[in-house]
């Protein structure tokens, strides 16, 4: 019986757990399931900063076309979606990845963050009284939207540093630093 395959196979596992180790190590974490809050922070502010610009482009966008509430929503987290990826997208791309595996690290690593972060803002904003209805000169809408972000930020984390403790989410991107 040729004995060489298993002992690759055992040599090939421990490598890959020594490599998942090295990286969670490296990055605050465990190799068991544990990231650290810096991490998932940063992620998270990544992930925000790409919505928060796609959010309000499209909120401007919408209002300045006198649109209504719904298409000014769906074109704002249309937006938040674009350019959540594309910050992720353009990071990949400057390190060699060509632009169909740059598309998939950029889907695994952001799209659960950046769900979470346009429910948990978009449903602030619609909860809050007068907010749907205000313009953008008027405090109340700022005021939803930047608290909408803060609360978005606040719940996100903990699934950003739950994600990345898997190897998922966020951590995709770190095989490419």
């Amino acid at each position: 019986m040729d004995h060489s395959a298993q002992q690759t196979g055992a040599a090939h596992d421990h490598a890959s757990h020594e490599a998942h180790h090295g990286y969670a190590a490296h990055h605050g974490g465990h190799a068991h399931g544990e990231a650290s809050w810096s991490t998932a922070a940063k992620a998270t502010l990544h992930c925000l900063t790409g919505c928060a610009i796609g959010e309000i482009l499209g909120m401007v966008i919408g209002t300045a076309l006198l649109w209504g509430n719904v298409p000014t929503m769906v074109l704002a987290i249309a937006l938040a979606f674009l350019f959540g990826y594309s910050f992720t997208l353009f990071a990949v791309l400057r390190v060699g990845l060509d632009l169909k595996a740059a598309i998939k690290v950029a889907l695994a690593a952001d799209t659960v963050s950046i769900a979470v972060m346009e429910l948990v803002d978009n449903a602030i904003i619609a909860l809050t009284p007068g907010a749907m209805d205000a313009h953008l000169s008027d405090g109340l809408f700022w005021s939803a939207l930047l608290g909408g972000f803060a609360v978005a930020f606040l719940i996100t984390t903990p699934v950003n540093k739950w994600m990345i403790g898997r190897g998922k989410g966020h951590a995709v991107v770190h095989a490419y630093h």
